[in-house]
Formats: structure tokens, sequence, C-alpha cells
């Protein structure tokens, strides 16, 4: 069972945070039992890139056998811009 400090894997994009599935987070805290989480998610800065609660059927462990990859985050603002065009 998954707990506070673990780190995790997106399975599904969640768009409205625009978060891809992929990004990896750590667990902040652990809703009815395991039901959904509050997940954090961090640059490669350090800096939070975003917060979302997910639930339990969106996230699997990490492992050591992934590996980190990276990407730029679109914010609202990127994403008027791409629209846009």
């Amino acid at each position: 069972m998954l707990k506070e400090h673990d780190r995790i894997v997106l399975t599904t994009d969640i768009s409205d945070s625009h978060l891809k599935a992929g990004d990896v987070g750590t667990i902040v805290h652990v809703y009815r039992r395991g039901a959904a989480f509050e997940v954090e998610f961090h640059a490669l800065d350090g800096n939070t890139a975003a917060v979302a609660t997910v639930p339990s059927s969106r996230v699997r462990p990490a492992t050591g056998a992934d590996i980190t990859h990276a990407r730029e985050m679109e914010t609202a603002d990127t994403s008027a811009e791409v629209h846009q065009t």
C-alpha cells in the first residue's frame, strides 16, 4: 500500500494540472485508506510544479526500473499561446 512520502508515477494525464502520464511525484497525504492521494510534483530545480489530488487508479509506485525524463511543463500561459496559433 502506498503511503506518505512514497514516490509515484502517473499512469494517465491530468490535463487541468498540466501533468502527463509518466510524471513523478511524492505523496504528501493519503485519503480514505489509499483511495486517493495528494501528490506534489517538482520541477528539476526543486520548486513545486503542481499539487494534485489523484485517485489511486491513476498512479503506480516508482521503482528502481524507472528513469527520469525531462519535459517542459505547459502552463496556463503557454497553453493559451498554443491554442491561439
